[in-house]
């Protein structure tokens, strides 16, 4: 390695919706701005699509993957511990071994980038004197709750679920108590503490990055920047934030899978693309109903089927697996395969998401909302049916129906009751067949535009990524 090449370590949390933007990032590093990347990425035993994802990444040019060994957490947690609990644990868990590969290296990072599960790496930064900061991958909005939430945490008495008024955070749209995000639901729940720890924790270091850009959240991004009162909580003075969005995974068509065949057989903008991300999963009675809706709709669809949980709707987020054919089609309705299969191609488990929102017959996208589905429909001009399942994708969902117009929703969403089979059928048929449908397209296709002009040179991510680079060379 040169050395006088940037050298910069990030810190990945386990889970292939923590994974993909961190390797992104390390990518848009490598390749745009000549910066040797080594990537710490915490593994566990239980996702054979988180390992074979690394596999295939490491190696590529200026870019280095080292797995952390997964660590027993069994002893530190039971049934009722919630993901964000689990995850903060395991990073916990795995800080000596983060600590002994960067105290091993001969060219030190020149600076630590780590992502929102792994704030608690605060210590390791101080001790080796790194810059350290946060990339936060998903929206500016879910940041600044993030951020000041210790002053929620100090304010507000009782739950926040039993709230009259909105929560007003300073500059920014206020958040309706239906749309918090799930960590500070419950008081007395531990991932509760662990978020109000983790916004503390961001507020230490050196500054931000954000997967978002200036047109598509201006006034938050703003607010991040200049509102005085937001800003209090911030421990650092002139606290930079970077906004470098948005980064995506690439199209890589190596081969035209089968998905990829039947979508060209396809007419322009109509099929419907169904997927829960990595770990979403639906209750077994959803499944049903969400079958029968679609087969209703009469709509062209391609649906990413996992086998249900009656339990978290995160619960397969450590899980992600590969192809259980069997295992995962017995749930859908009986005769359903064969009363659909010419207007339908049912996936198990997992797809290649990047290109088949890419594909120029996908004219819509039924998400749970994850940033990283979110960002991929958004910079292909598909719009979207939100379906939000935990974290913070209610607030994202939120943004997307009435901020941005690029969407559509239930009226009563998938977190509070199940969603009936006509409500269904009735909601993708005006994303895709009406007028209404076809304004909210339009409006997707002009933030596409948007989103390229951001991270083409001289656009504001542009900008905004080289600033964060030119920090670095300076300190």
């Amino acid at each position: 390695m040169d050395s006088s090449q940037l050298h910069v370590a990030i810190v990945s949390s386990p889970g292939m919706g923590h994974l993909v933007p961190i390797l992104v990032l390390g990518n848009q590093l490598a390749s745009y701005h000549n910066i040797k990347i080594t990537i710490l990425a915490i593994t566990t035993n239980s996702s054979s699509a988180e390992t074979e994802f690394l596999k295939k990444s490491n190696g590529k040019k200026s870019i280095e993957i080292i797995p952390i060994p997964s660590v027993d957490i069994s002893h530190l947690i039971d049934s009722s511990t919630k993901i964000f609990t689990r995850l903060r644990i395991l990073v916990r868990e795995a800080l000596p071994g983060i600590r002994s590969v960067i105290a091993s290296m001969t060219h030190r990072p020149d600076a630590l980038i780590v992502d929102i599960f792994c704030t608690q790496t605060l210590p390791i930064a101080e001790e080796f004197n790194i810059p350290k900061y946060v990339y936060h991958p998903t929206t500016a909005w879910t940041l600044a709750l993030a951020i000041y939430s210790q002053v929620f945490d100090k304010e507000i008495e009782g739950e926040y679920v039993d709230l009259k008024e909105p929560l007003k955070i300073p500059g920014c749209k206020a958040l309706r108590v239906d749309d918090v995000a799930d960590p500070l639901l419950v008081r007395s729940d531990q991932q509760y503490e662990e978020y109000i720890k983790l916004g503390m924790e961001y507020a230490s270091f050196d500054g931000i990055l954000i997967n978002t850009w200036e047109d598509l959240e201006a006034e938050t991004i703003k607010a991040l920047r200049n509102n005085d009162k937001l800003r209090s909580v911030l421990k650092v003075p002139d606290f930079p934030i970077y906004p470098i969005g948005p980064l995506r995974r690439t199209v890589e068509i190596t081969e035209r899978d089968e998905v990829i065949q039947w979508l060209d057989k396809q007419n322009h903008e109509s099929v419907l693309f169904v997927s829960f991300g990595s770990g979403g999963t639906l209750s077994s009675q959803q499944m049903i109903e969400l079958a029968w809706g679609l087969e209703l709709s009469q709509q062209k669809f391609v649906w990413v089927v996992r086998p249900p949980s009656d339990g978290d709707a995160d619960s397969a987020y450590l899980n992600s697996g590969g192809n259980n054919i069997r295992g995962t089609l017995e749930y859908l309705p009986e005769g359903f395969l064969t009363r659909t299969k010419d207007i339908c191609l049912i996936v198990p488990m997992w797809a290649k998401q990047v290109e088949i929102l890419a594909h120029s017959s996908v004219g819509g996208f039924m998400s749970h909302c994850g940033w990283n589905s979110t960002i991929e429909s958004l910079t292909n001009g598909v719009p979207m049916i939100v379906w939000p399942l935990h974290a913070e994708q209610k607030m994202n969902a939120t943004m997307l129906t009435e901020e941005l117009g690029v969407a559509i929703r239930p009226a009563i969403l998938p977190t509070k009751k199940i969603v009936k089979r006509d409500e269904i059928q009735g909601t993708v048929r005006m994303l895709m067949q009406t007028r209404e449908g076809k304004d909210i397209r339009e409006k997707a296709k002009k933030l596409k535009m948007s989103a390229e002009n951001a991270l083409s040179e001289g656009g504001s991510s542009y900008n905004s990524i080289c600033e964060f680079v030119k920090d670095i060379r300076t300190r």
